[in-house]
């Protein structure tokens, strides 16, 4: 009874924290060749943003390397927008680099949502 108890009150902890939103994915990435090494990105996260403390804060667009190449951050939350898209241009990508990865952040769990690998256009 006690453990059971436990896992409750543990529980209802991780609620009140902002724990319920979870970590950011990316579900969808759409990229176009802008010119002179540079593109856009246009990037859809979902998250169950729950306000101010607990909410997706930006997305990255990174080399194969870790090399973060670009970052658009968000402003607000999106409560009532999921999932939301944002665009991101003029994001330089050296040549020799095929593939690069969106990856999204939130404001209590860092990274750890699902990412997306996308070819890049030549």
């Amino acid at each position: 009874m006690y453990e059971r108890v436990l896992m409750a009150a543990l529980f209802l902890a991780g609620a009140g924290s902002g724990v319920i939103g979870g970590e950011a994915d990316v579900v969808g990435v759409k990229i176009n060749k802008q010119g002179g090494g540079a593109y856009s990105f246009d990037v859809s996260v979902r998250h169950g943003d729950t306000g101010w403390k607990h909410y997706a804060n930006k997305w990255d667009v990174v080399a194969p390397d870790g090399t973060v190449l670009g970052t658009r951050e968000l402003l607000h939350p999106h409560e009532n927008e999921q999932p939301f898209t944002r665009s991101l241009s003029g994001v330089k990508i050296p040549d020799g680099i095929g593939k690069v990865t969106l990856r999204a952040h939130d404001s209590v769990h860092g990274y750890g949502g699902a990412e997306v690998t996308v070819d890049v256009p030549r």
